[in-house]
């Protein structure tokens, strides 16, 4: 849904009509905040005729961030290779949105076990906490929105890695190849990243990144990467073509052609590696655009195994 705002009087109530995460547009050029109503009771805890759900508790080493897992399981059996499993950033406004209907269409398919990881709040968002977890350590600190401390992915990443996957995974027939990561904004740098740094999973689908800034050195890494040590994965970046506006999370039109530009530069060294596009989409609406088309391809694409082509 497109929508226009012309009025400023107007940019509450479309904020809350569009359900829109982080960026709703008038002609102040001004931008809605995340909408941080608490969240009721979501489909873990409704129920689904297609998946069941466990939730599990985690903290951080440093006692500073709780974390809040929800693992949905098909409820049908596993294929003979196992599930695959996709992970996805900012768990509880995931678990707000996540629908039967979805989950219907996925279980028809190859589905695969969700692991939705988010924090101990009653909150769609935990501010600081996704600040830390998601952002490099090689940002400016000031440039960081409310001056949230960042600077925590790689300590997130072993975290996700090494704990919250085997503690989710416990106990399933999961197919290894087959393991998806998907996030949003700067949990969209954060998918950049693991992309760059992780074997763990194999297929990225970051979500309007926020590649402004402190982060646009990524595309620069991404650039150089030596093709053959990346055979095995791939990489889906999506976007929206609102515009940005103020928005400080929203990525510049150069800065998405730029994205363009060097995803085709992947391509054309024979990786795997996508550019979907929803045109009229701003950046907040990306949200819940990004994890349905990142679930439905992997339930889709879950089975096939990464390999580089004949470069061009």
């Amino acid at each position: 849904m497109n929508i226009k705002l012309f009025f400023t009087r107007n940019a509450r109530a479309a904020c809350r009509l569009g359900a829109l995460f982080f960026t709703c547009f008038y002609t102040t050029g001004a931008w809605c905040q995340p909408d941080m109503r608490p969240s009721g009771p979501n489909i873990a805890d409704k129920g689904s005729a297609f998946y069941h759900f466990r939730v599990s508790t985690l903290d951080s080493a440093d006692g500073q961030r709780h974390y809040k897992i929800w693992t949905g399981i098909p409820n049908k059996k596993a294929p003979p290779a196992g599930f695959p499993v996709m992970y996805l950033l900012d768990g509880n406004a995931v678990m707000d949105r996540l629908s039967e209907g979805l989950l219907q269409t996925l279980s028809a398919q190859n589905p695969p076990v969700i692991v939705a990881v988010g924090y101990q709040t009653t909150l769609p968002f935990d501010l600081a906490a996704r600040t830390y977890d998601y952002t490099p350590p090689d940002g400016e600190k000031s440039a960081r929105p409310g001056g949230r401390k960042g600077g925590g992915d790689a300590i997130f990443r072993r975290l996700l890695e090494e704990k919250i996957a085997p503690q989710a995974e416990r106990g399933l027939k999961i197919n290894s190849a087959g393991r998806g990561l998907w996030g949003h904004s700067l949990g969209g740098v954060f998918t950049l990243n693991a992309w760059l740094s992780s074997s763990f999973f194999h297929f990225y689908y970051p979500t309007s990144p926020t590649l402004n800034r402190q982060y646009d050195g990524v595309l620069a890494k991404l650039a150089k990467v030596e093709a053959s040590r990346f055979c095995a994965k791939s990489l889906y970046v999506s976007e929206g073509d609102g515009q940005p506006g103020n928005n400080p999370h929203a990525p510049a039109a150069e800065v998405q052609d730029r994205v363009r530009a060097t995803l085709a530069s992947l391509r054309q060294a024979g990786l795997s590696a996508a550019y979907w596009s929803w045109p009229e989409l701003s950046h907040g609406q990306t949200f819940d655009a990004g994890f349905r088309q990142a679930l439905r391809h992997l339930a889709q694409h879950g089975e096939e195994r990464g390999a580089c082509r004949q470069a061009e």
